[in-house]
């Protein structure tokens, strides 16, 4: 049985996504512990230069066409089927996005191998690998053990610290002939980029973000004026999205961001299964409901049973 570590890397526009640098922290701890050693897989046109951001790796391996310059789920995941089948790693690690879950099901599909969702947590021992899984939108975890000869992991984005994988080094880099892709009945157009002018709430460091209790469209002003004068950024729950308040760039949950600030601050937001799980690793969180029973509070450091339209203005004046 094979004791390599596979991280499938994601990228865009030549920016490595920091759930790359996670799981790259996560599959050096579990390389280390079964003995093996840890891949990176790169797949891109005239990128070969970013196999120097993944120190962490022993290896690089690295699939260049020029129709892998963006990303096509099929060619995508006939490649990393055609890589792990080569080389049968024993794990290997996929963030659970919107690429993510487009490869992984393929890939194990074709290779008939294990695969587990939702994946929070892992470790190996005598190569058997426990994985902790969440279930029921994250209200509970459950933990099972792989005991086959490959599987693969689908990680939340957010489980683990990125900082443990952005080592310094120069992994070996090993080139992947790529072949067949105009099979490919699935052809990239282009990409609808979000809007530049909005912020990227996942780089902010304070989240003033709402929940159905704003009530009104015309009641974000002041949400705003107290996200400006904390040095922060507004955002938000489902709902608000829903209503066409926001845009979806500022969503907070399973169906939008995680996001890990110094600071959230729930106003208005009940707490539901999903937007918990897309928030649950901020430093502090402080939450403002008027319901005393309402699930946030479950997960807040601090709490406020009160009025928002109270509170804000309150707040902002002291600021």
């Amino acid at each position: 049985m094979s004791k390599q570590i596979f991280v499938i890397t994601e990228h865009l526009r030549g920016k490595i996504d920091d759930v790359t640098y996670e799981m790259l922290g996560k599959g050096k701890e579990l390389a280390a512990a079964s003995g093996g050693e840890l891949v990176a897989v790169l797949l891109g046109h005239n990128q070969k230069e970013l196999a120097n951001e993944f120190g962490a790796a022993s290896k690089v391996i690295y699939a260049d066409h020029e129709k892998l310059a963006d990303f096509n789920p099929w060619m995508y995941a006939k490649i990393v089927s055609e890589i792990v089948a080569q080389q049968k790693p024993r794990v290997v690690l996929t963030a659970y996005s919107s690429m993510g879950i487009e490869v992984a099901p393929a890939v194990s599909v074709s290779q008939g191998i294990s695969l587990t969702a939702y994946v929070s947590d892992l470790s190996i021992q005598d190569l058997k690998v426990s994985v902790v899984s969440q279930i029921y939108g994250g209200k509970m975890n459950i933990e099972a053990v792989d005991e086959n000869e490959s599987m693969i992991a689908c990680v939340l984005p957010g489980s683990f610290p990125a900082d443990a994988g952005k080592a310094t080094g120069s992994p070996a880099v090993e080139d992947f002939a790529v072949s067949g892709l105009d099979e490919s009945k699935i052809q990239f157009k282009k990409l609808i980029a979000p809007d530049k002018s909005d912020v990227d709430i996942t780089q902010s460091e304070i989240l003033v973000s709402v929940g159905r209790g704003i009530q009104s469209n015309d009641n974000l002003p002041m949400v705003e004026e107290l996200a400006t004068k904390l040095g922060g950024a507004v955002s938000c729950s489902r709902p608000i999205v829903d209503s066409k308040w926001m845009p979806k760039t500022r969503q907070v949950g399973k169906s939008g961001l995680k996001v890990k600030p110094k600071c959230y601050l729930a106003l208005g937001i009940s707490g539901a299964p999903e937007h918990i799980e897309g928030m649950k690793e901020a430093d502090l969180v402080i939450a403002v409901n008027t319901d005393p029973k309402a699930p946030i509070f479950d997960y807040a450091h601090y709490g406020v049973v009160g009025d928002l339209f109270d509170i804000i203005p309150a707040l902002s004046a002291k600021l």
